[in-house]
């Protein structure tokens, strides 16, 4: 019999925890469950609906919802037979929906509870859409559906797609294998850290967004382990608190911002934190005033993950030793690569940049994706031909092998965890009626980490209206990439090529900080 870390596809996880586990727990929501027995059961007759809707492997198809057990069941299913999910963002705008949808030339579309509004909303927008197809609908299609043979998907077959946001203006899809999702689990299998080890009695919440890997991420590794799933349809203190105190959950993945909101409410004081034994963050560094806080107040350990899209989540993680409530120098870094993960630090000539130098920073592992779905040129630039990953992050390693982010290369802002590329931000402002140039970049914010700025020259003769700016741009985008202040000025600094200084833009804003990400 194989071992556990051995089994790198859906298909050998779900059938293998059936056999082992048929009535451990394995997928929770609200007042519906699945053990593991139900759960083969059910992503097997998901195979068979969608080969009774003619999908073959490396088809694709998409969710527009929130978290679901139906998500989830129909992602593990599709990704038995090789169909790729690609769960779209339910906070976007219907335009970034119908631009996502489209490039994956997904043929079903399925929505989760409380979004059948979108097929009115994209209607005539989805030319290669066969259906679009409402919970209820989905529900009733597998439950009827007769279970029938099939191929299996293998190690190395697409199975997730997931949109990461383009320095270009449109997002690219990533795509992710069942080695990329799986892979590392051999590694961190055979080291002796306690944080990589599962107890039987855990349970893993599942709160953060399906579009993104921290949120399905934390779905695929509760299956990896043969553990129980408790899902949240998205992140409320209410949900989170009812999660731990009467579901039993265990271990989580949550984004500074969203902590600092549950320490504000006035239920957290009197909730029973004691099933907690991880919380593991990112998307930015704990602040050393509220980790104290939120040691004070879950009395478990922290860590901090660091990673991307493109790298299937996390490659380096900050152990619960190296989070000092009294604050020391490892707390500024993103923490050790896991067991089975490479780093290199890149100089300007592409050689190995010495120690404690910045350089870029890039990353070799079975977590690599598959490539940027049908964008063989974005591949190539991100990706070499000796397997690295060039994260766009500019950092440094130490002598204990501790990674430190200095910059971003690339101009990425992330506000509460969310991704938000300038370009996005600027070309939905291009257009306004009184904007002539726009710069967007992030500014240190203490609740959401980094804020939307945009830097706006006006036409001539014309006024910039601030409000009139944001208002533009709320139509166009979806909420969180909205500029939540405007500035105005006449002319924006560049070099010698033209090229627009963002660092010269931002430098006021981040005085007195020791690197350009907060």
């Amino acid at each position: 019999m194989r071992a556990i870390a051995d089994l790198l596809t859906f298909d050998d996880l779900i059938s293998h925890w059936a056999e082992d586990r048929p009535n451990h727990p394995a997928l929770r929501e609200d007042d519906r469950s699945y053990t593991y027995g139900e759960l083969e059961q059910a992503t097997a007759q998901v195979v068979a609906y969608l080969q009774n809707a003619g999908l073959q492997k490396g088809d694709r198809i998409a969710w527009i919802g929130k978290n679901s057990d139906l998500y989830f069941t129909l992602f593990y299913g599709a990704a038995r037979m090789g169909v790729v999910m690609v769960p779209v963002g339910w906070r976007l705008a219907p335009a970034e929906w119908a631009f996502i949808v489209n490039d994956t030339k997904a043929r079903l579309l399925f929505t989760g509870p409380g979004f059948d509004g979108v097929s009115d909303a994209l209607s005539g927008q989805l030319p290669h859409v066969e259906k679009v197809i409402t919970a209820d609908e989905a529900r009733a299609g597998i439950s009827a559906a007769q279970r029938c043979d099939f191929a299996p998907a293998g190690r190395d077959d697409a199975v997730l797609q997931l949109y990461t946001s383009g320095t270009t203006g449109n997002p690219k899809g990533a795509v992710l294998s069942n080695r990329n999702l799986f892979g590392l689990r051999k590694s961190s299998d055979e080291a002796d850290l306690a944080y990589t080890k599962w107890d039987e009695g855990e349970v893993v919440l599942i709160a953060m967004p399906c579009a993104h890997i921290g949120g399905t991420g934390l779905g695929i590794m509760a299956v990896g382990s043969g553990l129980p799933g408790l899902i949240l349809s998205e992140f409320t203190p209410d949900g989170f608190f009812d999660a731990v105190e009467t579901g039993g959950v265990t271990r989580l993945f949550i984004v500074p911002a969203a902590l600092h909101i549950l320490l504000q409410h006035p239920r957290c004081a009197s909730v029973n934190f004691s099933s907690l034994k991880y919380i593991l963050y990112g998307a930015a560094p704990i602040p050393l005033e509220l980790l104290r806080q939120c040691i004070a107040m879950f009395k478990c350990e922290f860590m901090q993950a660091y990673g991307m899209t493109e790298t299937t989540g996390t490659i380096c993680m900050l152990p619960p030793e190296d989070h000092d409530p009294e604050g020391n120098e490892r707390m500024r870094s993103a923490g050790k690569p896991l067991p089975g993960v490479e780093l290199r630090i890149v100089d300007a000539d592409g050689g190995d940049a010495p120690l404690g130098d910045v350089g870029e920073v890039w990353t070799r592992s079975s977590n690599n994706m598959i490539g940027y779905w049908n964008l063989p040129e974005a591949t190539q630039s991100t990706m070499t031909d000796g397997g690295w990953v060039k994260t766009g992050d500019a950092g440094y390693l130490d002598a204990d092998g501790y990674l430190f982010i200095h910059d971003r290369v690339k101009d990425m802002i992330i506000s509460g965890g969310e991704n938000v590329y300038p370009a996005e931000v600027e070309s939905a402002i291009y257009g306004h009626p009184d904007v002539l140039e726009v710069a967007v970049i992030g500014i240190p914010d203490a609740k959401w980490g980094e804020a939307v700025k945009a830097v706006c020259v006006p036409k001539p003769g014309a006024t910039v209206d601030p409000e009139s700016v944001i208002a533009w741009a709320r139509e166009r985008i979806a909420g969180f990439k909205v500029p939540r202040s405007v500035d105005v000025i006449p002319a924006l600094p560049r070099n010698a090529s033209g090229k627009i200084l963002r660092k010269d833009l931002r430098a006021p804003y981040w005085e007195g900080y020791d690197r350009q990400v907060n």
